[in-house]
């Protein structure tokens, strides 16, 4: 028998499957994580050697470890006091916006009256005004929870309004031939056109809640709890540690609602052309 009757053909190597390369996460990627993993090294260098030459300025950072492993329950407890008042805010502000907006986009005369009214809100400073919502509404939450709503409230109404208006005019036209009402064209069109503008909107509006709800508590008196509280309290006895462990757990809630609204981008727009890798 010849040795050639036993050799594979070209046609049996070309008839194996090919093998599968596994796609490994973009995050996971050192080119992706590299540089920040760098930068903060060399922050924390620095910030250390600020520490041990000025440490009336800055705390070490093993300090400010060791106040939020010892005292756990102080930070979470104050944690969740902010973050409740910035859900509220945020709910109400940012749903209070997209309401607005609604009418807006559907009704030329709304715009026109209420435009105007919220760009003096949104040019006002909300911590000029902090005093007299606390005489208005007193010395709990709702101040506190108002003043929240005010600073999340434009960029919602902006965003929104833009989307819902962002539609091509050859797609109206499109469903006013097909008789189409206003109703349909809003749920078919015009809120599928404004998610990608809403959830844009709600990424700077979330971690600006956070924002909101410290600023409230450092000026809203009676303020009896919220990490914005425990700042001004540590503050004022120069209890540095106390300080920055509470900044750091207020940057932690805010990288971590980012994070949430960018995972829900990705879930919701998979779709649009944003989330589509550059790559392929």
């Amino acid at each position: 028998m010849s040795t050639t009757e036993h050799s594979p053909s070209p046609a049996a190597h070309d008839a194996r499957p090919p093998r599968r390369r596994t796609r490994v996460p973009a995050w996971l990627h050192p080119r992706t994580w590299a540089p920040t993993a760098v930068l903060v090294a060399l922050l924390a260098v620095a910030w250390q050697a600020v520490a041990r030459e000025h440490p009336y300025i800055l705390p070490e950072l093993g300090e400010v470890g060791r106040t939020l492993v010892e005292e756990p329950s102080l930070f979470l407890e104050n944690a969740w006091t902010t973050l409740f008042t910035a859900l509220i805010g945020v709910l109400m502000g940012a749903g209070g916006a997209f309401v607005l907006a609604l009418l807006m986009s559907e009704l030329d005369v709304v715009r026109r009256a209420l435009m105007p009214i919220a760009v003096v809100l949104n040019v006002t400073p909300v911590v000029a005004i902090t005093p007299a919502l606390v005489v208005a509404f007193g010395f709990g939450m709702a101040p506190k929870v108002v003043v929240t709503a005010l600073i999340t409230f434009f960029p919602v109404l902006i965003n929104v309004t833009t989307g819902l208006r962002s539609v091509p005019g050859p797609v109206l036209d499109v469903f006013r031939t097909l008789h189409a009402s206003r109703l349909e064209v809003l749920l078919r069109v015009r809120l599928p056109s404004s998610l990608p503008y809403t959830l844009a909107a709600l990424r700077v509006v979330l971690p600006l809640s956070i924002v909101g709800a410290v600023v409230a508590e450092f000026v809203a008196a009676g303020s009896a709890g919220g990490l914005g509280t425990m700042i001004r309290n540590s503050a004022a006895t120069a209890r540095l540690d106390l300080v920055y462990a509470a900044i750091a757990c207020l940057a932690a809630m805010g990288v971590t609602m980012l994070a949430l609204v960018t995972a829900l981008e990705r879930r919701l727009l998979f779709w649009h052309e944003s989330q589509q890798d550059p790559a392929r």
